[in-house]
């Protein structure tokens, strides 16, 4: 149910890249709000004032750090008859950014939501990599801590749909190399660095050899975008696997070699072959 009287949260999109490719409603929302909340306030300004816009309203930071706090103290703006926009430093507020927490605060509330569409990031890596776009998901930043993210690459494995990362390019060379481990090193990905700027660069490749280019160094806002999981053409069925690494173990083959060859033949991850050999002897 909506609240009468409330002001409306507006969730803006902004460039990822060039000021020019904001909208006029972009322009005009800047121009006429009340409040702004911005992720970055130093950045808001300068993109205001890229795009001949003076805000009139208020202005205020909307961060990671005070996030709980700031979104306590505009949606009692909100409620009070008064329109909030939020805007993140790039793409739309909620991705990966500030926002999910005020709009569900909103929704609870009863106060309309609306968004300004704009540029994402990962829409724009999606379409640009090469890989299938008619299905995918958005996995975000990996943890940063090495075992936490080797779990969460594992448990996308076998994920099918083509998969978008957001990274830092100081870890993108050790990110990549463990999506080599978890996923295949022959993996299809793009690392999508800078885009819609001046030096946009879109590297295409697997992701052993991705991984060794990032190795050099890399700069700039990057995007990872990787091919889901192929259709098995072998053996799939845990048992089968575990029978087939069995056979070869039997032929003198060492187990760590035997379960290398049953997921390369069989076109998968050496963590599938791993777990199938685990639950056999369980």
């Amino acid at each position: 149910m909506t609240e009468i009287g409330a002001g409306t949260l507006i969730l803006a999109g902004a460039p990822i890249g060039r000021a020019d490719d904001a909208s006029g409603r972009l322009r005009a929302a800047l121009a006429e709000a009340e409040i702004i909340a911005a992720e970055d306030t130093r950045r808001l300004r300068r993109l205001a004032a890229d795009l001949g816009v003076e805000p009139r309203g208020r202005i205020v930071s909307y961060y990671d750090q005070n996030e709980r706090a700031r979104a306590a103290e505009l949606l009692d703006d909100l409620r009070a008859g008064r329109d909030v926009l939020v805007i993140t430093d790039a793409g739309l507020p909620g991705v990966s950014d500030p926002g999910y927490r005020l709009v569900t605060g909103a929704v609870a509330a009863g106060v309309p939501v609306t968004v300004l569409p704009g540029p994402s990031a990962v829409t724009t890596a999606l379409v640009v990599s090469g890989l299938p776009s008619d299905r995918f998901c958005f996995e975000g930043f990996l943890p940063r801590k090495g075992g936490e993210r080797d779990r969460r690459l594992a448990a996308l494995a076998a994920e099918p749909r083509t998969m978008v990362f957001f990274e830092a390019p100081h870890r993108l060379a050790d990110a990549l190399t463990a999506m080599a481990a978890a996923l295949g090193a022959d993996r299809p990905a793009a690392v999508c660095r800078e885009l819609t700027k001046t030096y946009e660069e879109v590297r295409r490749g697997p992701l052993d050899k991705l991984a060794g280019w990032a190795a050099g160094g890399v700069k700039g806002e990057i995007t990872i975008v990787v091919g889901g999981a192929p259709e098995p053409e072998g053996l799939s069925a845990p048992a089968d696997l575990a029978a087939a690494v069995k056979a070869r173990e039997a032929a003198g083959t060492p187990r760590k070699q035997a379960i290398v060859e049953v997921a390369k033949e069989n076109r998968l991850p050496k963590r599938v072959v791993y777990d199938a050999v685990l639950s056999a002897k369980g």
